[in-house]
């Protein structure tokens, strides 16, 4: 797909962006594919949240291969430079 700027972190494993186009929907918010974030209110969800900010808020992130919308998230493969996301967070790696 292209970059985009991270602008909001929701959680450990959702973040939002300017906005996305992909097979005529749109939105603002991605999931990253390969790893699996505890909730916020589950064990180490805030600090999961916490990492994720300090990583990627305010930078910018390649959104690629898309596969599906869920609950108006892009669930996509996403690479923060040229390294893939999921690579960042190796403790739930999927």
């Amino acid at each position: 797909m292209a970059e985009f700027m991270v602008k909001e972190i929701i959680d450990g494993d959702t973040f939002a962006v300017s906005g996305w186009k992909w097979q005529e929907q749109e939105g603002e918010r991605v999931r990253p594919t390969g790893y699996d974030a505890p909730e916020l209110t589950e064990p180490g969800g805030q600090a999961a949240k916490d990492k994720l900010s300090t990583l990627i808020l305010g930078e910018t992130v390649e959104l690629g291969t898309a596969y599906k919308v869920d609950h108006g998230r892009l669930v996509c493969d996403v690479s923060f430079q040229g390294k893939n996301l999921a690579d960042y967070f190796p403790e739930y790696k999927t």
